[in-house]
């Protein structure tokens, strides 16, 4: 039987920054990290009865949008957190700038492992906050956090510790005994631990995500986590973010450091986001399927038909990480864009050499991205 994200939607000449980076050219965009894929039906349903409304002013959430949160993080981590925690972001982007400004004065250091999601090494940049940065390891054909990397990276001025779980763009699902290991690094070098978990339902093959928070009480007061409907339901135009941040000194210092230079959420944003948690289970469940099953075919597809090409374990997401530097080109993205595809550069994640794949698409469309793949790796040949 077909699925619903089978189902081919026209997504060129319309607002969609995905598509119009290539308007005009026949090339398939597979790099920001949306999806070609309608939100869930009882999300859409909740946006037009907002919309039929029809007043959008100032917007704050309804009891109803941050009860929709706190039952969420209690049915699928049993985490027990208080409305109070929580601090509305009109994106995550924006949660790493003030995570930036917040907790590192100008000339301390912010550390991250790499490669890693762009904003991550930016943010603290344009705040005037320089990035240590420590290298991941590979263990067979999965990514892990290289300790010894970690240790010789830290410094006395280095402040807090930026981690992505699941790991953009590694597609890692991080095992309790490594956030274990965060942990106690963090407790040990005495840094705050922001951990981006914005991944953490996109989960493949039935794993299970632990907020690092909720590993022991220090971990709770010493971190704070930042979350979003926008990667799982597909709504990252309607920015809606969230940090969940329990230690009220940390959560006082966040919320100052952002007065007067953050935009609010929006109206539609707020809807959206409740409606997501409370009522898109069953498409979530669809959609993890559907996404195994693209996993599974770009496995495949490298393996057989993309001599030269690496791909690692893939846990979550969808986001395919792919090193292409035996192929020595100097320009991997426009090369792979002269046969048709649009990927992302790896440079930006600190990983010259290294492309990634947005296979959150239809089947049919993937497959097309993968045969035009093929077709610009056999021209090196």
């Amino acid at each position: 039987m077909d699925s619903q994200f089978d189902q081919v939607h026209e997504r060129r000449s319309t607002d969609s920054q995905k598509w119009q980076k290539y308007e005009g050219r026949d090339i398939l965009p597979m790099w920001v990290a949306d999806m070609d894929f309608k939100s869930p039906q009882p999300v859409l349903d909740a946006l037009h009865r907002r919309v039929d409304h029809g007043i959008f002013g100032y917007a704050r959430p309804e009891p109803s949008a941050t009860e929709a949160i706190l039952e969420m993080l209690e049915r699928n981590y049993g985490w027990k957190a208080e409305a109070e925690w929580l601090v509305w972001l009109p994106g995550l982007v924006v949660g790493l700038n003030i995570t930036s400004r917040a907790f590192a004065e100008p000339g301390d250091s912010i550390l991250t492992t790499t490669p890693i999601y762009p904003p991550f090494l930016l943010g603290p940049k344009f705040q005037g906050r320089s990035v240590v940065k420590a290298k991941m390891a590979l263990d067979g054909d999965r990514w892990v956090v290289d300790w010894d990397a970690m240790e010789a990276a830290v410094n006395d001025r280095t402040r807090m510790f930026l981690f992505c779980n699941p790991h953009n763009p590694c597609a890692r699902v991080f095992e309790r005994s490594e956030l274990e290991a965060v942990v106690s690094f963090c407790e040990r070098h005495d840094l705050i631990l922001c951990s981006d978990e914005i991944h953490c339902e996109l989960l493949l093959d039935g794993r299970t995500h632990t907020p690092i928070a909720t590993l022991s009480e220090s971990a709770l007061q010493n971190s704070f986590t930042l979350i979003a409907p926008s990667k799982t339901y597909n709504l990252a135009g309607l920015g809606c973010s969230l940090a969940i941040i329990p230690n009220r000194s940390l959560r006082n210092r966040f919320v100052a450091s952002a007065r007067g230079i953050m935009a609010e959420v929006n109206n539609l944003g707020y809807v959206a986001c409740e409606a997501a948690y409370r009522h898109g289970g069953p498409w979530l469940e669809e959609l993890l399927d559907y996404l195994g099953g693209n996993r599974d075919l770009v496995r495949a597809f490298a393996k057989a038909s993309l001599p030269g090409v690496t791909i690692y374990e893939h846990e979550a997401t969808y986001l395919s990480w792919m090193d292409v530097t035996q192929f020595n080109l100097d320009d991997p993205v426009a090369y792979f864009e002269s046969h048709g595809i649009g990927l992302t550069d790896g440079a930006f994640f600190d990983s010259p050499g290294h492309v990634r794949l947005n296979f959150g698409c239809p089947r049919s469309t993937l497959q097309e991205g993968l045969n035009r793949m093929k077709a610009a790796i056999d021209a090196l040949a």
